[in-house]
């Protein structure tokens, strides 16, 4: 295991509340030391290069077309590992995250609690809230009203590959353009983004919520989850762990940075990772400064 750091970590805010029924973070003021993956040595990647070739916007796709399939397959890459915290441990028959290892949804001093149907905080499980999570989000992008992604006909394109072993229904690992010719809308008057694709005008805030929630699993498997499994998934049956947990999980910042669907605030329980992969180009300076954000944050 990495000798452990004394050093305190950055302070922290509260998030706001999010819409649609999702969630909330409360402040807790504690003091913790550096974790681990906050250190240079600990932020290399399974993989060579920068995700910036997965990332731009095709010239032919539609922006809000791109952007839901960036959504899908960002869904579907976490919903993959999240599998590795909800294995069930043959010893002990019950999951690595489980509602008794982390009775709340932390991470770090953050905590966030589920939106029930009267907009209440619910304080939830780990466990419960990535759960609750992965349904909100399988509803959302099986929502034709507010992600029409069914292909045209005659349009044979599939942008998310393969397939996933997992309890959410494997048609929402795929998603095709509705309108790959349509001309980009802007935000001014009565435009949105994705209007001319037929995407609802709350088509933006949507994939924001979606991308806010994708990246609070991220810091809960990094805070809480980080040495077991990860750390000591390296160099099991060829596994590497907690490089390939960077990997997945700059390939998602480089996206939500590039187009500006993660706010400052939002990302501050892994900026000190962030701010690791910008110095040494793991995010390129075009997704660091947001060369294509989309609308006001």
């Amino acid at each position: 295991m990495p000798p452990l750091s004394q050093s305190a970590s950055i302070s922290s805010t509260a998030a706001p509340v999010d819409e649609n029924g999702t969630s909330n973070a409360e402040d807790q003021i504690v003091t913790e030391p550096l974790r681990f993956f906050f250190q240079e040595r600990y932020a290399k990647l399974g993989v060579k290069g920068n995700f910036m070739p997965l990332a731009a916007q095709p010239t032919n796709v539609e922006l809000a077309d791109w952007l839901a399939h960036q959504t899908v397959e960002h869904f579907r890459i976490v919903s993959t590992i999240v599998q590795v915290i909800f294995e069930v441990d043959g010893n002990t028959g019950r999951t690595i995250c489980n509602n008794e290892t982390c009775p709340k949804m932390t991470a770090g001093r953050h905590v966030y609690t589920w939106l029930d149907a009267r907009k209440e905080p619910l304080p939830v499980s780990a466990f419960q809230y990535i759960s609750l999570v992965q349904r909100w989000m399988n509803n959302k992008i099986h929502d034709q009203k507010a992600f029409p992604t069914d292909p045209s006909p005659g349009d044979t394109t599939n942008y998310a590959p393969g397939s996933l072993s997992n309890p959410i229904d494997e048609r929402s690992m795929a998603a095709g353009p509705g309108n790959p010719q349509a001309p980009l809308t802007t935000l001014a008057g009565h435009d949105w983004i994705g209007k001319s694709a037929g995407f609802p005008e709350t088509f933006l805030n949507d994939v924001r919520t979606c991308f806010r929630q994708i990246f609070r699993v991220y810091a809960h498997l990094y805070h809480a989850h980080w040495v077991d499994p990860f750390w000591h998934l390296s160099g099991k049956n060829n596994a590497e762990g907690w490089t390939d947990l960077n990997s997945c999980f700059v390939h998602f910042c480089s996206v939500a940075k590039l187009y500006g669907l993660l706010s400052d605030k939002d990302a501050q329980p892994m900026q000190p990772l962030i701010d690791i992969w910008i110095a040494n180009g793991s995010i390129p300076a075009d997704a660091a400064n947001g060369a294509c954000a989309v609308g006001p944050q």
